[in-house]
């Protein structure tokens, strides 16, 4: 149990961490570039956080939740059409990127093989990416999807850390045993952060410290 305990460690961050990501957050943020093909990527230039997730996890909320703005990211009403990678721009700092909802069921099967193939060649071969945040819904089990995306996050060598979404709508005994099996799951993979997050986009819960952890990988201001 002595990993499990490593991989369930409460977060410690200073005022001065909790400070640089509200500051970092609170400027600019613009989209910039979308990208449906990796030939069509940007030149890379500042670090890069991506998000990913299930259809319907709340990334487009919680990308929204972060940056303080209604609507900067937007969910599409039929999970399993964007395709598109979305390039946003914080301040010159750091570039946020929103990949395709992945796991969408009525999404014909050369869908998911092009999502995959993307996302794949998007993540092995940026010189810039950083860590990618892979949100989990925190009212439903961890599915065989999500656990393939964590195994080519290892085959990739790609740094990730789970986040789990919606915590404000799930029970509290619930909410635990949900978070330890999150845990548990991380604690099995080699190319995972140790540090799971409880997040929720409706009461704030963990945006101070997601903000945080991000800004972490934020080039510093040129004056």
């Amino acid at each position: 149990m002595a990993g499990e305990q490593d991989f369930s460690a409460s977060l410690k961050l200073s005022p001065e961490q909790l400070e640089a990501g509200r500051l970092l957050f609170a400027g600019p943020c613009e989209f910039f570039y979308g990208a449906q093909q990796i030939g069509q990527l940007p030149d890379p230039a500042a670090p890069e956080i991506a998000f990913a997730g299930r259809s319907n996890v709340g990334k487009s909320s919680l990308i929204n939740a972060l940056t303080g703005r209604k609507s900067l990211a937007r969910a599409s009403s039929e999970p399993g059409r964007t395709k598109q990678l979305n390039f946003f721009d914080l301040d010159g700092q750091l570039v946020l990127v929103d990949m395709p909802g992945y796991g969408f069921a009525k999404a014909a099967k050369a869908v998911k093989e092009d999502w995959q193939g993307m996302m794949f060649d998007y993540l092995r071969g940026r010189p810039n990416l950083r860590r990618v945040i892979l949100l989990l819904d925190a009212r439903i089990e961890t599915k065989a999807s999500d656990r393939d995306v964590m195994d080519m996050f290892d085959k990739a060598a790609i740094n990730f850390q789970v986040v789990l979404t919606k915590c404000d709508d799930v029970k509290p005994k619930a909410e635990e045993a949900r978070y330890r099996e999150v845990v548990a799951e991380v604690s099995r993979h080699p190319a995972a952060h140790p540090l799971v997050l409880r997040t929720s986009s409706q009461t704030g819960l963990g945006i101070p410290e997601l903000r945080a952890e991000i800004a972490a990988f934020a080039e510093p201001v040129q004056n």
